[in-house]
């Protein structure tokens, strides 16, 4: 295999995307208890922020995050926060790959990147579970809020995380940045993403709880057990801090709301006969294993998160026009962002705008 060869699962490379396995191959023996090269690369499909390789080699498989190549806006894709949080969350126990090295220079491969534990498993990205018995449904869903309960209950001061996210009100510092990010990557003029901009911070919901919060928790971004509805491991920390739990768990809830599009979403299905709990019993269950008695009304969280995803896909759509997406679906996830700013306003009238 030559230095700078690539393999992609999703056929398609953006500019500069090949990387320097000779060099990769040294570092990683560095870093990586019982390495033996050669080493093959393999990139993962999906995903739109930081590309993800599959590393295999003769005693065993890896996995490598690296911030894209080319420009990039303030504050985003943050490997060394990924990082750090994986490397402190695994000793707790709860379920992520194990941490192996991180590397900030560019020097390697053209970029930070960092390298874990490969977590063998499935990868469901249908939330309808069309493959799945009605029991087995409710138990993966019952799998997958529970282990949100147990990610909101780790002693984040404890693991070493006190830091991790700045002090005060969560949600107004979300609400600043996220507006940030979208002015600095903004090529149209959306007026409910105006309106949104000014409601949001002027609306600030009283905040509870502090926890360590995922930030993009959804059945794609987990492993399962084979055979049996368990998590093996929670995926793509970059958006992770320090901050409010209801953002965690009323982005998880989007997948309930009517109308919703995505691979994860749950509305518009039978859900009783298909053994998919319905959301008033997921925010039950959840209550009860993070000892809450209720939940404010989620229209806010809910418009929050809309105008957080449309931030996001903006991000996108600005990377497709300069030519850096990673992904061969960028350009169709890049046209959600006007479908997103509508049903953030929406979720904002519902919540008194």
């Amino acid at each position: 295999m030559a230095a700078d060869a690539l393999s992609l699962v999703d056929g398609q490379t953006g500019p500069g995307e090949s990387l320097d396995v000779a060099a990769l191959s040294a570092w990683v023996a560095a870093h990586v208890e019982n390495f033996r090269a050669p080493l093959m690369l393999t990139k993962f499909a999906g995903g739109q922020s930081n590309p993800t390789y599959r590393i295999d080699t003769p005693g065993g498989a890896y996995v490598l995050r690296r911030k894209p190549f080319g420009p990039l806006l303030s504050s985003a894709h943050a490997i060394d926060r990924e990082y750090r949080l994986i490397a402190a969350l695994h000793p707790t126990g709860f379920p992520v790959p194990r941490p192996f090295g991180l590397c900030m220079s560019d020097d390697v491969i053209g970029a930070p990147f960092y390298v874990m534990e490969l977590v063998e498993g499935r990868n469901i990205w249908d939330g309808g579970l069309p493959d799945m018995a009605p029991a087995d449904r409710t138990a993966t869903y019952h799998a997958m809020i529970d282990t949100l309960a147990a990610l909101h209950s780790v002693d984040h001061v404890a693991a070493g995380l006190g830091d991790y996210g700045r002090p005060g009100n969560y949600f107004e510092r979300q609400v600043s940045r996220w507006t940030r990010q979208y002015r600095a990557a903004q090529t149209d003029d959306l007026p409910e993403m105006e309106r949104l901009i000014a409601w949001l911070p002027a609306s600030l919901p009283v905040q509870a709880r502090t926890s360590i919060v995922h930030g993009d928790f959804r059945i794609d971004n987990m492993i399962f057990a084979p055979g049996e509805p368990a998590v093996r491991a929670v995926l793509d920390w970059e958006l992770s801090t320090i901050g409010d739990p209801m953002a965690d768990l009323a982005y998880f809830l989007l997948n309930w709301l009517p109308r919703r599009e995505g691979r994860s979403v749950v509305s518009g299905l039978d859900l009783d006969a298909l053994g998919i709990p319905r959301m008033p019993a997921m925010v039950a269950r959840y209550c009860a294993q993070t000892g809450r008695d209720d939940i404010p009304d989620l229209s806010w969280y809910f418009s929050f998160n809309l105008f957080r995803l449309a931030s996001i896909v903006q991000g996108i759509k600005r990377r497709v026009q300069d030519g850096t997406a990673s992904n061969a679906d960028a350009a169709a996830v890049a046209a959600r962002v006007p479908h997103l700013a509508h049903a953030a306003w929406t979720c904002a009238v519902q919540a008194g705008a």
